[in-house]
């Protein structure tokens, strides 16, 4: 992936690159890297993963070579608030969000890993992604176009983009390896995959999380319009793992500006998507670097929805 960067530089610091105050990479002298993602590193301790999230932003499913800072610390935040607020639902993976309470070689690099670090519990990730949807939009979208129908679901006809569903639907996924795409599944092909009753555990525990995330949503004047979840098993037990309800996992609305029948005012990176789509790109790797008009409407909305959900400005 490129280093390269719409104005600013970048300085060395800790053995982070951060570039125009975004972290990009890490590479933590004394920890082990296990995996890297679009936007998270992993490390891997003795008894416990380091989730390190950082300022990279993908769109079309490819990284862009620069960043939106303190978005790492928004997407961290983000998923501990909900954590904390879904712990009676499900367990979690979460250990602990201070790096003053981590092990000796993560304080090590505190500077850069405050805000964006998650302690985690070794889990057997499912393969499969649990996706909740109450509006219409983005592939349901374009499924409901052609058949009527949302990863076999049949909807009523007449609907359009963004309308409110009759009620929400669970719409699984293939997990797919970086930059590659999801592939929607419908249920049958789910439980072939993870079973029958770990199936339907999946589902009824994936609407019950977007119902609760959904009313929560609603009284900050927020729209949840659809969430993916991600989970794994830990000594045996179901555990919510990854992220959890994120601008970066789900689609977030103005609530006041809803409007059926076109796209509406969302809090995650559209400015970025919108900026790209103008551009004649053919969206492939390498991406052009993001404008600085582009960033700073994209950290706005991530910091606004931290905001808005949790009633805390960002620190």
């Amino acid at each position: 992936m490129s280093d390269g960067t719409s104005g600013g530089g970048a300085v060395q610091h800790n053995d982070a690159v951060l570039q125009t105050d975004a972290v990009l990479h890490t590479g933590l002298g004394g920890l082990t890297l296990r995996a890297q993602g679009k936007v998270r590193d992993i490390y891997d301790l003795p008894d416990a993963l380091l989730i390190v999230t950082t300022d990279r932003i993908s769109a079309f499913d490819v990284v862009l070579p620069n960043g939106v800072p303190d978005k790492g610390k928004v997407l961290t935040a983000v998923s501990c608030f909900w954590f904390e607020q879904l712990a009676d639902v499900v367990p979690h993976h979460l250990i602990t969000a201070d790096v003053d309470a981590m092990p000796a070689a993560v304080r090590a690099h505190a500077d850069v890993l405050r805000g964006r670090t998650m302690l985690v519990k070794k889990c057997d990730p499912l393969p499969v992604e649990c996706v909740a949807r109450g509006y219409l939009a983005g592939s349901g979208l374009k499924e409901y176009r052609v058949s009527q129908t949302v990863c076999g679901i049949a909807l009523p006809d007449g609907l359009v983009e963004s309308s409110r569903l009759p009620e929400p639907i669970f719409t699984p996924a293939t997990k797919a390896e970086v930059g590659d795409h999801d592939e929607n599944i419908d249920f049958a092909r789910m439980c072939s995959i993870v079973g029958d009753e770990l199936g339907a555990t999946l589902r009824d525990l994936t609407l019950t999380l977007y119902d609760r995330g959904a009313e929560l949503a609603r009284g900050a004047g927020v729209i949840l319009a659809d969430t993916k979840f991600e989970f794994g098993m830990h000594a045996g037990e179901l555990t919510l793992i990854d992220e959890a309800l994120t601008p970066d996992s789900s689609r977030y609305w103005e609530a006041s500006a809803w409007e059926p029948g076109h796209p509406q005012p969302s809090f995650d990176k559209q400015p970025v998507r919108d900026w790209l789509d103008g551009l004649d790109w053919d969206k492939r790797p390498p991406a052009p670097p993001m404008p600085q008009s582009a960033i700073d409407e994209t950290r706005k909305r991530y910091v606004e929805i931290y905001r808005r959900l949790t009633g805390k400005e960002l620190s």
